[in-house]
């Protein structure tokens, strides 16, 4: 499962980052809050684990600015600061669970994967998303346009998936690039715009007049799903 780090001390964000991978994970890691918060509201991941302590906008709040977006994924709070006191405030602040520094790497595990059964069962993914007439079908992988099957490939229909998770939401270059190919390509090459070229083709209805997937210059890319309704009433 996907799984953010949100660790700006270098040492621990890779020791935590290689642990979960060994353990079959994919982790993505963020060095300070913003970046971090960015990418929770992105990425999408099972469970967010985050450093109380961090440069320009502190564990505590990204937390509270993550719950203030209306997101429900679950997260583990990392700190040196064991008080009672402190972990109140973290959980106050909408953490579900908390871990003093230093911590063993299994019950850390643990931890994640109690969070993220919790996650499912608290906020179940919907099995088919329909904008228009669009339809994509998760537990198939079904994607249809007027009722016809478009073939599209893996890397597609996960480009797709997250796409359509926020309608009308901007995703930035990176974000996408974290979220599809685990950033494993370089935001600089061009591997991004031949996938969204070739879903746009994939995806344009007849007669359509406006991108399916728009660009923002500079930022990334957004779903347009007034695309299949404008031609739908032509």
């Amino acid at each position: 499962m996907k799984l953010l780090i949100i660790e700006d001390e270098s040492r621990v964000a890779d020791f935590v980052a290689r642990g979960l991978q060994a353990e079959g994970h994919t982790p993505v890691v963020a060095r300070d809050g913003r970046s971090g918060l960015a990418a929770a509201l992105t990425v999408e991941p099972a469970v967010v684990i985050l450093d109380v302590m961090l440069p320009d906008l502190s564990g505590l709040d990204v937390c509270q600015q993550l719950r203030a977006a209306g997101s429900r994924t679950p997260v583990l709070m990392l700190s040196a600061l064991d008080s009672t006191e402190d972990k109140v405030v973290g959980l106050r602040m909408g953490a579900d669970d908390y871990l003093t520094k230093p911590f063993a790497f299994d019950e850390l595990v643990a931890r994640i994967e109690a969070l993220a059964r919790r996650g499912l069962v608290a906020s179940p993914r919907p099995a088919r998303i329909t904008i228009g007439r669009l339809v994509f079908d998760r537990e198939t992988l079904a994607v249809t346009l007027d009722d016809e099957r478009l073939d599209l490939t893996a890397k597609e229909l996960a480009l797709l998936e997250l796409l359509l998770s926020a309608p009308g939401k901007v995703f930035t270059r990176a974000s996408i690039l974290n979220n599809v190919w685990g950033a494993s390509e370089d935001p600089l090459t061009n591997v991004l715009d031949v996938y969204v070229h070739r879903l746009r083709c994939k995806l344009q209805p007849a007669g359509g007049d406006k991108a399916v997937i728009a660009t923002v210059r500079g930022v990334g890319f957004r779903l347009n799903p007034d695309a299949w309704e404008v031609a739908a009433d032509r």
